[in-house]
């Protein structure tokens, strides 16, 4: 019975309840707990498959234009992992993308979001699409690109005739039911069909029943976070998200469901707010069978965005949601991939530190590592370091 002086409401007879709240977890909230057998971390093999491919390292570069141009994409290739070309950005609007590059680093914090709205006004230019899949490919890297569901079906059969090995579609958030006013929008079943021959990536995600749906059209792999990005404001702007252990965690369990009663495999991809060592190893603990990474790889020597990096929905005209960070050119691609260094904080040497993590629990696999045991520990950055904060946080920081 709920009282107050004007009213008393009888609430027993009612069917309505208020909304409730779920508990979240992101990296820094859980730990992988060590088991009880381990093994040599050069007996790990952290290997991801994906198609028909087999990728040594479990890593992704993301599909931004400070990330990834055909150069890196073929370094990274070079190195057992994956880079995607974003065919929505410069290197498909502009011959000469560097330039425009430049443009981009060069501008100060204040403008450069109006200059990067600007040089995307340019219009994507078919020619060039299929380009600069060919210039990967003669490079002899793994041709994988990327662009928004509105642009797909123009762009999808031109990459396929140049001989793209990878397809993303990809947007803020991607569902296989889309409620749209145009007579038809992009049908992803259809799409698998049309690029047969070519795994189809789609995202990103972050529910339960959203990804095995998507699972149904036959795509080949799904990306999972919604907001995480360094350089992506979708949660501050539009207050969607949730945390990428949760997220990963749910959409593995929808990837496994799946599975059990098709016979099926479709892999899941952990996409953004990855910055260490952990964050890679806590996300493939929780069920990933790779990941995507975007800054860190901004920050390597040679990377596209001169020390900068922003994320996909910066341009956006109407409601830009990303924004220009600097993360500067701190490390080689090989050093943050393998090392060696003397960084203490994880932030280089992840798949190094991939394979230690996976050895304290006896995983030789990826799928080893999905059983793995996880626990809520929010104390687990901090407990026993008060030294290591005293010396990286002075008094009144």
């Amino acid at each position: 019975m709920v009282t107050s002086e004007r009213t008393q409401i009888d609430l027993s007879t009612t069917t309505l309840r208020p909304k409730t709240l779920e508990h979240a977890y992101g990296f820094d909230d859980v730990a992988i707990v060590p088991g009880a057998v381990t093994t040599n971390p050069e007996m790990v093999t952290p290997e991801f498959h994906l198609g028909d491919h087999t990728f040594a390292i479990p890593v992704i570069a993301s599909a931004m234009d400070g990330v990834v141009d055909p150069k890196f994409a073929v370094r990274i290739s070079q190195m057992g992992g994956m880079g995607v070309l974003n065919l929505d950005g410069v290197w498909t609007r502009y011959e000469d993308a560097d330039a425009i590059l430049d443009e981009i680093a060069a501008a100060d914090l204040a403008t450069s979001t109006k200059i990067i709205q600007r040089v995307y006004q340019e219009p994507v230019k078919e020619r060039l699409v299929g380009q600069r899949v060919e210039e990967i490919k003669r490079a002899g890297g793994v041709a994988a690109v990327s662009c928004t569901p509105q642009n797909t079906k123009k762009l999808a059969p031109i990459t396929k005739e140049a001989g793209v090995d990878f397809f993303v579609v990809a947007s803020t958030v991607t569902t296989a039911r889309h409620v749209s006013r145009s007579l038809k929008g992009l049908r992803l079943d259809e799409l698998v069909e049309q690029m047969k021959g070519v795994p189809i990536i789609v995202g990103n995600t972050v529910d339960f029943t959203a990804t095995v749906e998507l699972m149904e059209t036959g795509v080949h792999a799904v990306l999972i976070g919604v907001g995480p990005g360094a350089a992506c404001t979708s949660r501050e702007v539009l207050g969607i998200g949730m945390p990428q252990v949760s997220a990963t965690i749910e959409t593995a369990y929808a990837r496994d469901v799946y599975f059990e009663k098709t016979g099926r495999y479709v892999p899941i991809i952990t996409d953004g707010g990855i910055r260490t060592g952990g964050d890679v190893s806590k996300s493939i603990c929780a069920g990933a069978d790779a990941v995507m990474i975007g800054s860190p790889f901004a920050g390597t020597a040679g990377a596209p965005g001169r020390g900068f990096h922003w994320g996909m929905a910066t341009p956006n005209q109407e409601l830009p949601r990303g924004v220009r960070v600097q993360v500067g050119q701190v490390h080689t691609l090989e050093t943050l991939l393998f090392g060696p260094t003397s960084k203490t904080d994880g932030t280089e040497n992840l798949v190094g530190a991939l394979r230690t993590s996976m050895a304290t629990c006896g995983a030789q696999t990826i799928t080893d590592f999905h059983q793995a045991r996880m626990i809520i520990a929010p104390s687990i950055k901090t407990e026993g370091k008060i030294y290591q904060m005293a010396q990286t946080r002075p008094a009144g920081v």
